[in-house]
Parts: C-alpha cells; structure tokens; sequence
C-alpha cells in the first residue's frame, strides 16, 4: 500500500503541472484541402479571402512552405505523424496501383491506407502535456480521431472527400448527426466555426487547460459545390465561379473562429498556421507561375500557402523565404507547448521557432519527397505535367537551396531545375551542371537508405508499351 505522503506529494505534483499548462499558448492549426499556392487573396486579386489575408498581415507569410507530400492522405499522415512518407508508408489514396495497368512499367509499392496506431501522433502528443484537443473537418490517417488524440472530433473520418457534400442535411457520414442540429442547407464551413465557437467558450476560463485545435476544411476538394452568396466575388475575373466561391466560404468561417479569438482576448496566447494540405487541382485553378498542381511534384503541386501568426511574438507582415515543410509542424508545436520530443519518437521536421523569432539557430538542409507509386491524370494535357497520362510516375525529388532535382524511377531520368532562373520548372539543366546533378542525387539515394525508402524495381507483365490512355480515375 502507497504511504500517504506520496498520494500527497503526487496530488501536489499534479496541480502544479496543472497551474504550469494553464499558461502554455494554444495552438490552432487551420488545414484547406487542395487549395494551391495562388489561391489567396494576398497573392493577388483572383480570389476574395480578406480573412486569410488578414493573418497574413498579423503574421509570418512562409514564401517558400511546401507540403509534405502531393495529395491528401500522405500529406496529413505526415504532418499528424511528423514523419516522411516512407517512415509509415502512406505514399497515395487507396491503393498504389492507380491508372490503367497497361500504362504502368514497374509494379509499385504498396501503400499503407492509414497511420498504424502505435504511431505517436501530433494532437496525442500534445494531449499527453496537458492539452485540450479537437478536430473539426477531414481527418483522412486513420477511422476516428477519438483514438489518435483528440478530445473532441467533429466531422472526421477515413473518408476523403465530404461524405454527403457541403451543405446539410448529410447522408451518412459524421456529420449526419448535425442535420437535426442546424436548418437544412447549412455549409459544413458554418457548423464547423459554430463548434469551434462553443469549444472556444467552454474553455475560456481563467483556469482553463491549453488547447489544440486542428482545423482541417474539406474545402475546396471535389465536389465543387457552389456558394451563392460569393459567386459575385467572381465576377470579371478569370476564375472558375464555384471554386473561388467555396474558397471565400471557407474564409468566412476562418473568420468566425479568428473573431472568437479576439473577443475572447486570446490573440496574444494563440499561435495559428493556416496552410494547405498540397498543391491546388490543376484543372480547377491554375498555379502559374508554378508548374502543375495536386498529385504532381512539380512545384504547383506540393507548393502552399502557410502563414503562421502570433500576436506579440511574430513581426506582423513578415515573410521569410527559407524553405519549411508541413514536416516542421510537429517540433515547432512541441517547442510552443514547452514539451520535449516524447522519447522513442522519431521527428523529420524542424522546429522553425527560429525562424518565426527572426533569431539563428536554423540549420540548412535539404528538403525530399518520395512517391513510388502511380498517380493517374485527372485531366489530361490540363495537368501540365510530363504527360497527359499521369500526373506522376515513381519517383523521388529533393530541394537544396536553389536546385530541385526528379529522380523518375522507370527510366532513372534525372531532372535539374534552377528555381531562381526557373520557377516554373520548364529547363532541365543537368547536362549544363552535372555536378550539381550528381551531389544531389547522392544525397537522395543516402536519403533514402537512412528513412528505408523502397524503390521500386519489378517490372509489370501488363505493361504494353503500345498501350494508349486509360483506365479508371480517381481522385
């Protein structure tokens, strides 16, 4: 039997560690889904999202933050893991084999649908130092957020894309229980700020624990569903009307969430990240001057949006142009909460505190992406890819300072782009640098022994190479 100056002793431990979390910033991290780079009213006037904008204003703009992967599940199983796609092998949606198998050279590597649940992730780390957490919106790495670490779970799920569309009531699918909750034709947008609203107030006492809150729209994945009152937001410019409209709807709700933040006098204890999850759907919505869009790993396809901003400790209007990754969520958001990388975890990223304090201290590095696997096109030449039939083929790439290199498993082509002289990735220059080449594609293969990453090398009995387009799509 315990001695009761140890039940003593640990009830006093507790709420000291309970007094100690009560003072820790909260942390809310607001996730778009397939919005691309310039699909933001800071980069231009296409799109109406003064909200968006306005955390850019407050904030630090990350010119040059990259998504962790090109398309949704490997993206986000990622970040919420703070690990490379080949750590836990989320490398696509469903299954690896993706086109027309008369398309395809080599046998891909399977994937792996959803993060194992002994893999340590982000709002479970967060949980366990003293965090309130909720989820609202698309979850996508595993079947319930309820046992990856979050509190609360509003909407989330496996699925991919909005379970019953945008607008109440649902068919099926975690919202179905809203329906009768909310008058028919309500948005998921409105219900998911009404409920971050009521999370909000619930814990805003003066005693209240930190909290976590993972923001993550379904907006603007297919299917494209208008909003009536944005559509005019359109008008004279050069957009597809429904999709800028959802995007201005999205920001509404931003919005909504960031006006709470205020009234309740919690900007200068909140740090908030908006980015996206990968490059914008290329056939919806262009991203030149970058290259291509989701599923591709040109540019237009893993280059985002991320705007981080925290009243009083991030310079308001700043922008760095350092490359980071969604990779860098998980440290960074450790080092806010005050906790150590929990032992036995493995993190890829780095915390870009740092950077956001404008202080040394950030190392140089290179970034990498891995996708052995097949990513069919969704629409043709419109993907401005390599070809109209897929918008990847296997592969691996990495950034180091101005050069980006492709490595392309079929053939073992090599790509070399100069991003300063070459954003849109059109010259490939390794002929004219081959040593710049061959150090770069050095640190790839090392890459990759050091994460386990598999390449692919069986060939395809099915493939014909006399074979033309075709198969089923995904998206």
């Amino acid at each position: 039997m315990s001695h009761p100056l140890f039940k003593i002793v640990a009830l006093i431990s507790a709420f000291a560690g309970s007094l100690q979390s009560r003072d820790l910033p909260n942390i809310i991290y607001i996730n778009a889904d397939d919005l691309g780079v310039m699909d933001v009213g800071y980069q231009g006037d296409r799109y109406w999202t003064p909200n968006i904008d306005r955390l850019r204003a407050s904030g630090m703009l990350f010119s040059e933050g990259y998504a962790p992967a090109a398309n949704c599940a490997p993206s986000r199983a990622c970040v919420m893991s703070g690990q490379s796609s080949p750590r836990h092998g989320v490398y696509t949606v469903g299954g690896s084999e993706r086109g027309s198998a008369a398309l395809r050279k080599l046998v891909p590597i399977k994937n792996v649908e959803f993060l194992k649940p002994d893999n340590l992730t982000l709002p479970a780390a967060l949980h366990d130092g003293g965090y309130r957490t909720i989820h609202l919106g698309k979850w996508h790495v595993g079947k319930d957020p309820l046992e990856q670490g979050f509190d609360v779970n509003i909407g989330g799920d496996k699925s991919g894309s909005p379970h019953g569309g945008y607008f109440s009531p649902f068919k099926g699918g975690p919202m179905e229980r809203f329906n009768e909750k909310y008058p028919k034709g309500t948005h998921r947008v409105d219900i998911f700020a009404d409920q971050a609203i009521r999370f909000l107030r619930e814990g805003s006492g003066k005693d209240a624990a930190p909290f976590f809150m993972h923001m993550a729209y379904y907006s603007v994945h297919t299917r494209l569903e208008p909003v009536e009152e944005f559509l005019d937001k359109a008008e004279g410019k050069d957009v597809n009307a429904t999709y800028a409209s959802m995007i201005s709807k999205m920001d509404q709700g931003i919005g909504k969430i960031l006006d709470e933040v205020e009234r309740l006098r919690l900007t200068e204890n909140t740090l908030i990240v908006f980015s996206s999850d990968n490059g914008g759907l290329r056939k919806y919505s262009s991203q030149e001057p970058y290259r291509s869009g989701k599923g591709s790993y040109f540019e237009g396809g893993i280059r985002v949006p991320m705007v981080v901003s925290w009243k009083g400790k991030i310079e308001a209007g700043s922008t760095c142009a350092v490359p980071v990754s969604g990779l860098d969520f998980f440290p960074t958001f450790l080092a806010v909460a005050g906790q150590p990388v929990p032992e036995g975890k493995l993190l890829d990223g780095e915390s870009l505190m740092p950077l956001l304090k404008e202080e040394k201290g950030f190392p140089e590095r290179a970034l990498f992406w891995h996708f052995p696997v097949y990513l069919q096109s969704d629409d043709g030449d419109l993907n401005d890819s390599h070809d109209a039939i897929f918008r990847t083929r296997p592969g691996s790439v990495i950034r180091s300072g101005k050069w980006k290199l492709h490595e392309y498993f079929e053939d073992g082509r090599l790509e070399l782009y100069d991003l300063e002289a070459d954003i849109g990735e059109r010259k490939n220059v390794a002929a004219d640098h081959p040593e710049v080449a061959s150090e770069l594609h050095g640190l790839l293969k090392k890459w990759r022994g050091e994460t386990n990453a598999p390449v692919p090398t069986e060939l395809n009995p099915k493939y014909d190479p006399k074979a033309k387009a075709g198969g089923k799509k995904k998206k």
